[in-house]
């Protein structure tokens, strides 16, 4: 099933429900169709082999996704936050294009003859097709290609097709399921993952999406206040300038029933003050990859409640996790040899299902001979099934032949009273290879001193995790998403 059939269904069902708001301009999803066809006709007759969006959220994206599905081409979405040098590289790799940008972009795209420039407006503006664009009926084809981060080496460009994204969408989403009234605000930006499940998933229930170019937690209350935002996806560092923002203060979002959250590791924290804030809203920790089209795992709001006021420190602690695996994927954890784990025992996480694509271009599939894709992620399972996160397998500190987990730390380090945040990595050390360092931020007019929080780790852990070394900084250094970039801060340690 080709990912456009989505938009079929929802225009032929609530063709006159609106579909995407973004400012002043708002489209029904019979509109988005007819706009999807419109840029998919264009498409074709520039005899493009890629669709790439070098833009921030307007409604070219969900449109712009829906019309390479049409035209039977891959959309790319390409970071608008790199440079001017990476985002070309990025476009030699997708010649030739059809590459729909604004004028604020426009200037960081290298004059060629391969590839076809179109500025939004003139894309939103597209006469309309005389005819009805029926898409492909290929499920392997190729849907969407996003590219990592590439926080390793040159960026690979994930491979996403049509089966896996519907696999997520059928598995995860009920048809129609949205009530008129219902509508999402779309954050992240459309060159995430998350950027492209948001379009799939609320245009297959059916709900209206409420786009915002850039977050901002003042303009994200007001547009939740004034379009009566019902649902919302936010990453930790958004969930939690949205907190800090309201303080102690009242959230004033009567309309809003769920906020998910994922793409990073949220602070206890934060989620707990969120939730306090937020006393009648549904609360999802939403996990998932690239390469696996998206979530895998839910920590539901059920769980968010039982666990915020447990006495029992096994439910207390799931507030942590993120969550079970969902009805359409299996999950493993095994070690270094490929043994599957027991419960509680740590190691690396495997997935397996129909979502998972675990492709990528010319490398081709990374999943074993029983389908099971590698996450790169640490964890372990308890009794009930709830996974833990533990971080990234590279953010792993072997300290004299002994695996270190970052987080562990972390959670110690957090229980500070004037510790706001905190990011422990690995740092050159002659006699035991790697030895651990930590970067932290206070909270302000707070105070707190290498050796006192060396002690805090002391008292809790073995002595083998006691930071070595200790800075305080005033801020940690994030992506556009909210995960901390630890190869930054490795950096710094080691050139100290």
């Amino acid at each position: 099933m080709n990912i456009a059939t989505i938009l079929d269904m929802a225009a032929e069902a609530f063709g006159d429900r609106v579909g995407v708001v973004c400012g002043k301009r708002r489209l029904t999803y019979a509109q988005l169709r007819e706009r999807a066809h419109a840029a998919a006709v264009a498409i074709k007759a520039a005899n493009a082999k890629y669709v790439a969006l070098l833009d921030v959220n307007s409604p070219a994206a969900p449109i712009a996704i829906f019309a390479a599905a049409y035209a039977g081409v891959p959309f790319v979405p390409l970071n608008y936050r790199l440079t001017r040098q990476e985002i070309n590289e990025l476009v030699d790799r997708v010649a030739p294009a059809y590459l729909i940008t604004s004028a604020d972009y426009q200037p960081l795209i290298a004059h060629r003859r391969d590839v076809q420039i179109v500025l939004r407006d003139a894309f939103l503006d597209l006469p309309i097709a005389p005819n009805a664009i029926e898409a492909g009926d290929d499920p392997r084809a190729v849907a969407v290609q996003l590219f990592t981060s590439g926080t390793t080496g040159k960026p690979k460009a994930a491979i996403l097709r049509h089966e896996n994204l519907m696999s997520y969408i059928v598995g995860t989403v009920e048809f129609g399921a949205a009530g008129e009234d219902e509508a999402t605000i779309v954050t992240v930006p459309p060159y995430h993952i998350a950027g492209i499940s948001a379009v799939l998933s609320s245009t297959y229930a059916c709900r209206r999406m409420v786009q915002m170019e850039n977050f901002e937690p003042k303009q994200w209350l007001d547009a939740c206040r004034r379009e009566q935002v019902t649902n919302a996806f936010l990453v930790p560092t958004m969930l939690a300038r949205v907190v800090d923002h309201l303080g102690d203060g009242p959230s004033d979002l009567p309309a809003l029933k769920a906020v998910a959250y994922g793409g990073g590791k949220m602070p206890l924290t934060t989620i707990q003050r969120a939730i306090k804030l937020f006393p009648g809203v549904d609360f999802t920790n939403a996990y998932g990859l690239t390469e696996t089209s998206s979530t895998i795992c839910v920590l539901g709001p059920e769980d968010h409640r039982a666990a915020a006021g447990a006495k029992d420190a096994k439910i207390a602690r799931r507030l942590g996790s993120v969550g079970k695996p969902t009805g359409a994927v299996e999950i493993q954890v095994r070690d270094e040899s490929g043994r599957v784990l027991g419960t509680e025992e740590a190691g690396l996480v495997f997935v397996r299902g129909g979502q998972v694509s675990g492709e990528y271009l010319a490398l081709g599939s990374q999943l074993d001979a029983d389908g099971w894709f590698p996450t790169r992620d640490r964890g372990f399972v308890d009794d009930e099934g709830y996974l833990f996160l533990d971080g990234r397998a590279d953010d792993v500190i072997v300290r004299g032949g002994e695996n270190i987990s970052p987080g562990e730390i972390e959670e110690v380090l957090m229980t500070h009273p004037a510790v706001a945040d905190v990011a422990v990595v690995a740092m050159p050390d002659e006699q035991w290879g790697e030895g651990v360092a930590a970067a932290i931020v206070l909270k302000s007019d707070a105070r707190a001193t290498e050796a006192e929080l060396q002690e805090l780790v002391r008292g809790k852990l073995r002595s083998s995790r006691v930071p070595q070394r200790i800075v305080f900084k005033s801020a940690l250094p994030y992506n556009d998403l909210g995960k901390v970039l630890r190869r930054v801060i490795r950096q710094e340690f080691s050139a100290s």
